[in-house]
């Protein structure tokens, strides 16, 4: 006689684990299915009769329309596909209690098998908790099956799912409907889940009033929107008075430092190198500050994994899928964690595109460079009630990175990486008010990683540039850039640069810059205070000497380059590894390069043919 066996099934995080480990406490062995590496978790099940049951804990999964290695193998088991390996007698369908709705999705499609099936109602005690209470006996009326409400973490129904289990198999099946859509499955899905509802506290149909707005597939974009245009007006508006506190003192110290020591290369190397340079970039901790806070308060609240879902019909048009969108989400912090974040993608073409397009997301070290420009080009005017002209222009850069990304992902996936998106599904964590003393450690967190990049890279990177910008020394009547070894290769690399309306100081900056794109400021304000003739010259703040010796054009032409140019050799480094070869990271740099010459260029002629310069 073939022993009786059982699986339990659901999505993932609906507790299989914790109901297993409490059904068979020790009695457990752990291996491998035949031919992949996902783990095969099996165990002994006692009835109460005293009979055994093999029972097995399938992967978590959303569909038997499989679109990960977990949900291939849960639909071969079920269906009983494995060799040497007999379908379950039994199917226990695990729901969480309190995101019942996105569960009973998958639930159907079990159900729909006419197979014997029972319903675990898990974590019922959570749900309660959340001000949600149901009625088991509403789902198995509708469902057709038995449901058991659980605990598995308090032991809490085992006894009654077990007996479940045991008679499972003598109870016909009600309500069987095969062969119903996605589409069918998830509007029954909410009626049941509403008709199971006994009671619920305004909290949660709050939460849920609120889903039905941020998510609505015409609002939701809307207020995503209106969002990130607060954002960015704050980046300027609120940071205005820290910054140029910090720039004060900045100022105060190269004042202190050329009063109180001689004139000396070492006093040059403190005033011109190192706090012009380093300093430069430190004034704008403001602005990271304030963005990393909006973000950390939408991650902290659950809107975040909300604005995933928003994009994932946008990201779907352009071939990929929204598990895409918290590895580019990252992307704006860092490009690097990013991409490291891809590892999750399990479609190798899916994960290899969103790789080569994470650099185009606007990242933290992008910001004090389109700061110094907008705040030194860009009129400080409001063009309506509480909108700044400033606000709005950084907003457009970060539109156009993030639309850049989508359209070279779209020719990507219909060239080099083309194939299908995969599907998306995710589950909404529930709204919450961020906790200060988290929000404070998340902030302290991304502002000593910033300061310490200044206090590393960018200074070293400033040293030896301020460096090569004074040596050899300049004769009499030359100019010591020009004299510098620095100055001449500037002027090689300007000959290419030129005429997209770079100068010589630019292409100077664009080197060192390669170390990280926030050093770009601290270069052009090494070298413009290396040039400068007199300690008048060397007083004024970098965005009044570039004012003064750049065009409108070239601004312009600077910030569309900022937009596209790999500036990271750490992101570079980071692509190598995850892509195991120099394949990938090659084709980085290359269409990168070439974009940000051709956006740069095409702003660069466009602003002079318009007069802008």
């Amino acid at each position: 006689m073939t022993a009786r066996s059982a699986a339990l099934v659901g999505n993932p995080n609906a507790g299989k684990s914790a109901l297993f480990n409490a059904l068979t406490g020790a009695r457990q062995k752990i291996a491998n299915y035949p031919g992949v590496t996902v783990e095969r978790k099996a165990g002994r099940l006692l009835l109460p009769g005293g009979a055994p049951v093999e029972l097995t804990d399938l992967p978590g999964s959303y569909s038997f329309h499989a679109t990960s290695p977990d949900e291939e193998v849960t639909r071969k088991v079920i269906m009983g596909e494995f060799p040497g390996e007999a379908a379950p007698h039994v199917l226990v369908v695990v729901l969480d209690a309190s995101n019942l709705e996105q569960h009973l999705v998958f639930a159907q499609e079990v159900i729909a098998l006419g197979r014997p099936t029972v319903v675990a109602l898990n974590m019922v005690d959570l749900a309660e908790r959340d001000g949600l209470v149901l009625e088991p006996a509403a789902l198995e009326e509708a469902l057709g099956v038995p449901v058991i409400p659980t605990v598995a973490v308090r032991r809490r129904g085992l006894t009654d799912l077990a007996a479940a289990i045991a008679a499972a198999e003598g109870r016909p099946l009600e309500h069987h409907r095969p062969h119903t859509t996605l589409t069918e499955r998830r509007v029954t899905a909410h009626a049941i889940a509403a008709g199971a509802i006994v009671s619920e506290t305004s909290r949660h149909r709050l939460h849920a009033k609120l889903d039905q707005v941020l998510l609505n597939p015409w609002a939701g974009p809307l207020i995503l929107f209106a969002l990130l245009f607060v954002v960015f007006q704050a980046v300027f508006t609120w940071a205005t008075p820290f910054a140029d506190g910090l720039q004060a003192v900045v100022d105060w110290l190269i004042a202190l430092a050329r009063s109180a020591l001689p004139p000396s290369l070492a006093r040059d190397l403190l005033t011109e190198g190192i706090l012009s340079g380093v300093g430069s970039v430190v004034v704008f901790l403001p602005q990271i500050v304030i963005l990393f806070f909006f973000i950390l308060a939408m991650e902290a609240s659950g809107y975040m994994a909300r604005a995933a879902f928003l994009m994932d019909r946008l990201m779907a048009g352009v071939g990929l899928s929204g598990r895409s969108f918290i590895p580019l989400l990252s992307s704006f912090a860092c490009a690097i964690p990013g991409i490291m974040a891809t590892r999750s993608i399990t479609d190798p073409k899916d994960r290899l595109t969103t790789i080569l397009v994470a650099p185009l997301m606007t990242c933290s070290a992008r910001l004090p460079v389109y700061a110094i420009i907008i705040a030194a080009f860009i009129p400080g005017r409001t063009v309506g009630p509480g909108i700044g002209l400033q606000g709005l222009v950084l907003l457009g850069l970060y539109l156009f990175g993030i639309v850049s990304a989508m359209l070279v992902a779209l020719v990507l996936r219909r060239t080099v990486t083309k194939g299908a998106a995969s599907g998306f599904i995710m589950e909404l964590p529930k709204y919450q008010l961020p906790h200060p003393k988290d929000l404070l450690i998340g902030l302290w967190q991304r502002a000593w990683i910033f300061l310490r990049r200044a206090g590393t890279i960018i200074f070293t990177v400033t040293v030896v540039l301020w460096i090569l910008l004074n040596f050899p020394r300049a004769g009499a009547g030359q100019d010591q850039v020009d004299a510098s070894i620095a100055g001449h290769i500037a002027n090689g690399l300007a000959v290419v640069v030129e005429p997209i309306g770079f100068n010589r100081d630019i292409a100077l900056a664009l080197i060192p810059a390669m170390a990280a794109r926030e050093v770009a400021v601290s270069s052009l304000a090494t070298s413009y205070a290396v040039g400068a003739s007199d300690d008048q010259q060397q007083a004024l703040q970098l965005g009044e000497r570039l004012k003064a010796s750049w065009t409108l054009p070239t601004a312009l032409a600077f910030l569309a380059w900022f937009v596209f140019a790999p500036q990271c050799m750490s992101t570079i480094a980071v692509t190598r590894r995850e892509t195991n070869g120099w394949k990938w990271p090659s084709f980085m740099l290359a269409y990168l390069f070439g974009l940000a010459y051709l956006f740069a260029g095409l702003t660069y002629w466009s602003a002079v043919w318009l007069g802008l310069g």
